[in-house]
């Protein structure tokens, strides 16, 4: 497979969209990051919305396969819930020989980084990011392992930071009232200028990834020994974040702030926002979960005192 490497993993994947003549509608999961869609907005390629499987939490693969078969997609862009590891091989492999011009993307953007692609993955891109809150947090960059015949032309892009800001703004105040996100196109998306060779930034992403994984095993022992084991997730949906599923999740969060602490709520459901219809099980998750710290900007004290403070509220 190829190597490219931009800013951001959405400047990949725009260069991805726009490289390509086909206009067919790409299926998404419900519970992506805004930023992606908002990147299909930008280069006009329209996109649905696939509910969550409520065992996985990643797309429901029977309810993609079942869209796939009432009409044709241009591609898949699968996601991995709080950054998951696992891959469905298998279905990406029938995926690819049912519908060959399916363009197949794997959004690795919440997993650790992985230097090297996986010689058992079908899909077409395998994409990665060290931006803003990832695993490994360079301040910047995203890069993708692409199938060497597929079209890939990157173009610069004009960028305005104050236009990145007030997207965001657009964006959470269309979440937060769960109002129809309305798209104006503009010069948010960062995409060239001057990167580092990959060698280079290949070091710093395997330094930051040794670093940032002893941190985040200290931080999570505490939230596993000390929180109630049926609110968490599985161990391999905690690498992100240490992640849990709460009734009352909104009076944590908020007693949380109160005490000059964070965690936060993500991701909420897309559909009927940036898309119409609705997605029961997405929605579900996005209201009880409850995203709590485990990086550099958390140390075990601050964990202690969060876990006293949950720990308070379900007494």
């Amino acid at each position: 497979m190829k190597l490219v490497l931009d800013r951001r993993a959405s400047a990949i994947l725009y260069h991805l969209l726009t490289s390509r003549p086909d206009r067919r509608p790409f299926l998404l999961p419900a519970n992506i990051c805004p930023v992606v869609p908002i990147t299909f907005l930008k280069a006009g390629v329209p996109f649905e919305f696939v509910d969550i499987s409520p065992t996985t939490l990643h797309m429901d693969l029977a309810a993609a396969a079942d869209r796939l078969r009432r009409g044709d997609c241009g591609g898949l862009l699968y996601a991995h819930t709080y950054g998951e590891p696992s891959t469905p091989f298998d279905f990406f492999a029938a995926l690819k020989a049912d519908h060959p011009s399916l363009l197949l993307i794997d959004d690795r953007c919440l997993c650790a980084p992985d230097l090297t692609p996986d010689p058992r993955n079908p899909a077409d891109v395998l994409l990665y990011s060290s931006g803003y809150a990832k695993v490994v947090d360079l301040g910047f960059g995203g890069y993708a392992f692409l199938r060497p015949d597929l079209p890939y032309a990157p173009r610069p892009l004009p960028f305005r930071p104050e236009h990145w800001k007030a997207l965001e703004q657009a964006y959470k105040e269309s979440l937060a009232a769960r109002r129809p996100f309305l798209y104006a196109d503009s010069d948010w998306l960062e995409s060239g200028g001057d990167l580092p060779a990959w060698d280079e930034y290949r070091l710093r992403l395997a330094e930051g990834l040794q670093r940032t994984q002893a941190h985040r095993r200290e931080i999570n022992a505490v939230y596993a020994a000390r929180l109630p084991a049926e609110a968490q997730l599985p161990p391999a949906y905690q690498n992100w974040r240490f992640n849990l599923r709460l009734p009352e999740r909104d009076r944590a969060l908020k007693a949380i702030f109160d005490a000059g602490l964070f965690a936060s709520a993500h991701y909420a459901s897309l559909a009927g926002v940036f898309a119409p219809g609705a997605c029961p099980q997405a929605e579900s998750l996005a209201a009880q979960a409850l995203n709590l710290f485990n990086d550099h900007h958390y140390t075990v004290a601050m964990a202690e005192q969060t876990c006293d403070i949950i720990l308070r509220l379900l007494a």
